[in-house]
């Protein structure tokens, strides 16, 4: 697949909870996701205080699509470890797949990450 602006990988990754959470999730595709986009916005609560994390990956081929598949489905119940952070919150916001030339899929997931106290 050729690279566009939309489809290259992202060139700064943060490190911090940010990076460890990007981390996880591509631990969590099996290794088979590129993370295109990564975006991080504040979020508090009365109790609580923490950040919106947005992420889009990408995965390429048949192999990779069924990790994909795979993320999709255990994301919403896994249990992150990130160092002083819970997860509070994480879900799929979008997905575009398609299979002609070949298998590719993007998923878009929005994590709700919480200073642990």
């Amino acid at each position: 697949m050729p690279a566009d602006p939309d489809t290259r990988p992202a060139r700064t990754m943060p490190r911090g909870p940010a990076g460890h959470l990007r981390d996880a999730l591509l631990k969590l595709a099996s290794g088979r996701a590129v993370c295109l986009r990564q975006s991080e916005r504040p979020w508090a609560s009365v109790t609580f205080e923490g950040a919106r994390h947005t992420f889009e990956l990408r995965f390429d081929g048949l192999t990779a699509t069924l990790a994909g598949e795979t993320l999709i489905e255990q994301l919403p119940d896994h249990e992150f470890t990130i160092p002083g952070q819970l997860v509070a919150e994480a879900r799929v916001t979008a997905v575009d797949h398609r299979l002609a030339p070949e298998p590719c899929m993007k998923v878009t997931c929005e994590l709700l990450l919480l200073k642990d106290a």
